[in-house]
């Protein structure tokens, strides 16, 4: 068995069609199933403070999001504006163009100025945008989210692709421990959610998160998955 695996979740709702309907019931999903977090655009997160006022549930707001080539001033203004109005979390994209012709001191230095303009206990997350950069350019991210400070290195954010077992040991074993890996993209299944936890996931942002509990509390204990994989 996974011990709480609710909390490995930052329940997700990303979808530009997205209204305030949707971001309710996603607050109201996140309080039944205790998940770690909701995962929202910076619109909604005035609305979701107010829903979640009385409530442990976490609020991840973006920056950069989905395409990472704003301007640095308009990611550290999203970000700094998603915390006023209520994140207890950010979600950055680095710049991917940057990491693909291997600047990554200009890509360190983008996240750093962010994370700066951050209170110290707020969490900031990089995106690195995985499926689309090589293996080595995804080490050399990862480095580079070490090195400006941030807490975590996250694989994607599913809008080009996902979460694979091998992005997240390769990212797992380059943090080594100096930070954390959060998988994202495509997570669907118990199954899969098991093998990235194995693989070194600390947290999962899936929009599937209702369905993999329901798939969770459903499976009999002798047969759920571990988080190595394994079936007991």
């Amino acid at each position: 068995m996974i011990e709480n695996l609710n909390r490995y979740f930052d329940h997700s709702l990303l979808r530009p069609e997205s209204d305030r309907r949707a971001i309710s019931k996603l607050c109201r999903e996140a309080r039944e199933y205790a998940f770690f977090g909701i995962a929202i655009n910076p619109y909604w997160v005035p609305i979701a403070r107010e829903e979640l006022a009385d409530s442990d549930v976490k609020i991840i707001s973006v920056a950069g999001f989905p395409l990472s080539a704003n301007r640095v001033d308009i990611k550290i203004a999203e970000a700094v504006k998603g915390v006023e109005d209520g994140a207890d979390e950010i979600d950055m994209v680095a710049n991917i163009g940057l990491l693909n012709m291997g600047e990554y001191s200009r890509a360190e230095d983008e996240i750093r100025q962010v994370r700066r303009h951050l209170p110290h206990e707020i969490i900031l997350k990089v995106i690195i945008e995985a499926p689309l950069i090589p293996p080595q350019t995804q080490i050399e991210a990862t480095k580079a989210v070490i090195n400006a400070g941030a807490e975590y290195v996250k694989t994607a954010t599913g809008f080009f692709g996902g979460a694979s077992i091998e992005i997240v040991k390769r990212l797992s074993q380059t943090a080594a421990g100096q930070i954390k890996v959060k998988a994202s993209g495509g997570i669907r299944t118990l199954a899969d959610t098991a093998a990235l936890i194995k693989a070194g996931a600390a947290r999962i942002g899936s929009s599937a998160s209702v369905d993999i509990m329901n798939e969770y509390r459903s499976t009999p204990a002798s047969t759920s998955p571990k988080a190595g994989g394994e079936r007991i």
